[in-house]
C-alpha cells in the first residue's frame, strides 16, 4: 500500500465541478475495473441490497458504534491483497486469519452483522451474493445511515480462498506510522494523496483505544514529553481517561466534537490540533499539500463528500476477483468444501 507521490492541489472549482462530473456519471472512467457493475446483481438477486441496508439499520440501532466497525472492515479488507473478502476467513488448518494481525486483533468487529446478511442473502439467492460485496455494500450503507455521502457500489466480486496475516501486517497503516509511510501504502494500492485525506475522513465516525494514542500523550519523543501537535487542553481532557499505564482498552472518539454523525468535523479538529492520533493531525502537520486538502474539506462538507464517495469507489475497485477466480462462500468466515 511505493510509488512517487503526485501531491497536486487543484483549484476548488475545477474539483468540484470534476468530482461532480465522475459520481453523476456511470461511465467506465468513474470505475477502475470493467468486470463490476451496479446492475451485477439486478436479476440474480434483485433484494440483495434492500436485503443489506436492513441489517445495516437494525445493527445501527443496536449499537452506535458499530457503522464505523463495519466501514473499517471494508478498508482492511481492501488493503490486503485486493477486495476479496479475505478479512472474514477464521483461522483454518495452515491459513491465519487477517483478524489476528496488529490492526485488526482486539479491535476489528461486526463480523456477526456479516454473517447474519450473509444467511439472509443465502435464503434469497443462494451461493449467487460474495462477502466481498457484502462489505462494500456495508460501507456504503453504514456512510449513508450516519449522515454522509451515498454511491453506486459497483458489484460482481468474488470471495479468496486464502487470506495473508503477513499482507495484513505489513499492508495497512497504523496509529504510529509516519506520514511518508502512510503516503507509501496508499499508493501502493493505487490510492493519490487526494484519496488518502478523504478517505481517512471516514475517522469521522468511530473509536479508538488508549493504547493507539498514549505515547502522544506521555512519551512522545522518547523524553516524557506531549506531543506538540496536539492542543494542551484537549490532551488534558484525554489524559483523565488514558493514564500513563493500564486501561489499554478504553475507548474515545475520534471526532469528539460529532462522534456518530459523518460529516467534515474531523477536517476542522486536525486544523485546532485536535486528532486523536498522530496518523490523523500529521495530515495537517506534515505535508502542505495535505493540509490544504485538509482546509478544503473542513471549509466545504459537500466537497468532501463528493470526493470520499470517489475515493471509495476507487478503494472498492482494487484487485477485485471476478469472473471465475475465486468463490462465492456460502458463509462468509471459511471458504466452500
Amino acid at each position: 500500500m511505493a510509488k512517487p507521490v503526485m501531491c497536486i492541489v487543484l483549484p476548488q472549482i475545477f474539483l468540484v465541478a470534476f468530482f461532480h462530473l465522475c459520481m453523476s456519471s456511470q461511465t467506465k472512467e468513474c470505475t477502475s475495473n470493467p468486470s463490476l457493475s451496479p446492475q451485477f446483481y439486478e436479476n440474480s438477486c434483485p433484494k440483495a441490497q434492500a436485503i443489506v441496508q436492513s441489517f445495516v439499520a437494525k445493527a445501527h440501532s443496536n449499537d452506535l458504534r458499530m457503522a464505523a466497525s463495519l466501514l473499517r472492515l471494508h478498508f482492511h479488507d481492501c488493503f490486503v491483497n485486493g477486495c476479496d473478502g479475505s478479512l472474514l476467513l477464521d483461522n483454518s488448518g495452515t491459513m491465519e486469519s487477517e483478524k489476528r494481525s496488529d490492526s485488526n486483533v482486539d479491535s476489528a468487529r461486526g463480523f456477526e452483522v456479516i454473517d447474519d446478511i450473509k444467511s439472509a442473502l443465502e435464503n434469497e439467492c443462494p451461493q449467487t451474493v460474495s462477502c466481498a460485496d457484502i462489505l462494500a455494500l456495508v460501507a456504503r450503507d453504514t456512510t449513508v445511515i450516519t449522515g454522509g455521502p451515498s454511491w453506486e457500489v459497483y458489484l460482481g466480486r468474488r470471495d479468496a480462498r486464502e487470506a495473508s496475516l503477513i499482507a495484513s501486517n505489513n499492508n495497512i497503516p497504523v496509529a504510529s506510522s509516519t506520514f511518508q509511510t502512510i503516503v507509501t501504502k496508499f499508493n501502493d494500492q493505487g490510492l493519490d494523496l487526494t484519496d488518502l485525506v478523504a478517505l481517512l475522513g471516514g475517522h469521522t465516525i468511530g473509536n479508538s483505544r488508549c493504547k493507539s494514542f498514549r505515547e502522544r500523550l506521555y512519551n512522545h519523543s522518547g523524553n516524557s514529553d506531549l506531543d506538540q501537535t496536539l492542543n494542551q487542553n484537549y490532551a488534558s481532557v484525554l489524559q483523565q481517561g488514558c493514564p500513563i499505564s493500564g486501561d489499554d482498552q478504553n475507548l474515545f472518539a475520534l471526532d469528539y466534537m460529532t462522534p456518530n454523525k459523518f460529516d467534515n468535523y474531523y477536517f476542522k479538529n486536525l486544523m485546532s490540533f485536535k486528532g486523536l492520533l498522530s496518523s490523523d493531525e500529521i495530515l495537517y502537520t506534515k505535508s502542505r499539500d495535505s493540509m490544504e486538502l485538509v482546509k478544503l474539506y473542513g471549509a466545504n462538507e459537500e466537497l468532501f463528500f463528493e470526493q470520499y464517495a470517489k475515493s471509495m469507489v476507487k478503494m472498492g475497485n482494487i484487485s477485485p476477483l471476478t469472473g471465475t477466480d475465486g468463490e462465492i462462500r456460502r458463509i462468509c468466515r471459511r471458504v466452500n468444501n
